[in-house]
């Protein structure tokens, strides 16, 4: 199993090769580079269509045009349905208007940017302290001609699926590319070709955290985390994870959820909306292998997770 990785999102990008190869290689070169080209391809692709950091976007500009539906490429209508889908299937708790609710948020660059930061303000997006409630079922998706609009007042973020639906498309690339099965890591959201191996991973909260070792046979896992992205505000520490009842970010009982289900986006849905769901995580999360950590640190799974404590 040769690997390569490098940084890009934010985040560590590892893709790993059923190939013969020791873990410690990088795969031949000729494949490395079929790799890292694909990879990079893709994922430059998905930002031109769901990125709210590049004014060049499809997403920033129906951001930009909230309350009319604007022109969009084929690629960006499949991101904003599987965020639609999401949403529909966690009864909204991974809700794509929350784009806004970020903003106030201060979550307004990418996230290097926003913590060399002292103190960001919060709440400047709606200046009279009345914010609109995310409403994912108020997006409008016109597939025959091409166009998508978010109603005034809300915008569109995809960061709870499409990075998950990269990891899942770049897997099932790499492994029809290579003839070879493939797991692609884009940091917490990790997806393997159906034909693979079982995978070695180690689920933790962040980056270098110690956690536990399971192991992935195909689908998906992500890991939705509190303790990730954090930065300063005015007001005190905030994070990513946006509850949509509230517009603010999750303040519930758990501080980090991880879920193994078919897809990654599933996984990465399942994974967001736990956080919001709070004291039901546990029970809505019963039909899946998940591994929730309470604010204590103190973990509890459902009956279906695999795993055993290492020390990172």
């Amino acid at each position: 199993m040769s690997a390569l990785q490098w940084r890009d999102w934010s985040c560590t990008v590892r893709v790993v090769l059923a190939d013969g190869l020791a873990a410690s290689e990088p795969p031949q070169s000729r494949a490395a580079a079929r790799v890292e080209a694909l990879l990079r391809c893709l994922m430059d692709d998905v930002a031109r269509s769901a990125s709210r950091f590049r004014s060049d976007s499809d997403l920033s500009r129906v951001n930009l045009a909230a309350g009319r539906l604007v022109p969009v490429r084929t690629l960006t209508l499949e991101l904003v349905e599987v965020a639609l889908a999401a949403a529909r299937d966690t009864d909204g708790a991974c809700d794509p208007t929350i784009g806004r609710h970020l903003l106030a948020a201060g979550y307004d660059a990418d996230i290097d940017v926003v913590r060399t930061r002292r103190a960001h303000p919060t709440d400047r997006e709606w200046p009279t302290g009345i914010r609109p409630a995310a409403d994912w079922t108020a997006v409008r998706v016109d597939r025959e001609l091409g166009r998508i609009g978010v109603p005034a007042g809300l915008a569109l973020d995809l960061g709870a699926t499409a990075k998950a639906w990269t990891a899942d498309e770049a897997a099932a690339r790499l492994a029809r590319a290579l003839g070879v099965p493939a797991l692609v890591a884009l940091g917490g959201d990790v997806a393997a070709s159906g034909s693979g191996p079982e995978w070695p991973l180690l689920v933790s909260e962040h980056e270098g955290g110690s956690g536990e070792v399971i192991g992935l046979v195909g689908g998906g896992i992500a890991t939705s985390s509190t303790r990730g992205r954090r930065w300063a505000t005015s007001t005190g520490e905030a994070h990513h994870l946006i509850d949509p009842r509230t517009g603010a970010p999750v303040d519930g009982p758990y501080r980090c959820a991880t879920v193994l289900a078919d897809t990654c986006a599933d996984a990465n849905a399942l994974s967001t909306a736990a956080l919001v769901w709070g004291d039901e995580a546990l029970e809505r999360l019963a039909p899946h292998a998940a591994r929730l950590v309470e604010r204590s640190g103190r973990v509890v799974t459902t009956a279906g997770w695999p795993g055993e404590d290492v020390a990172a």
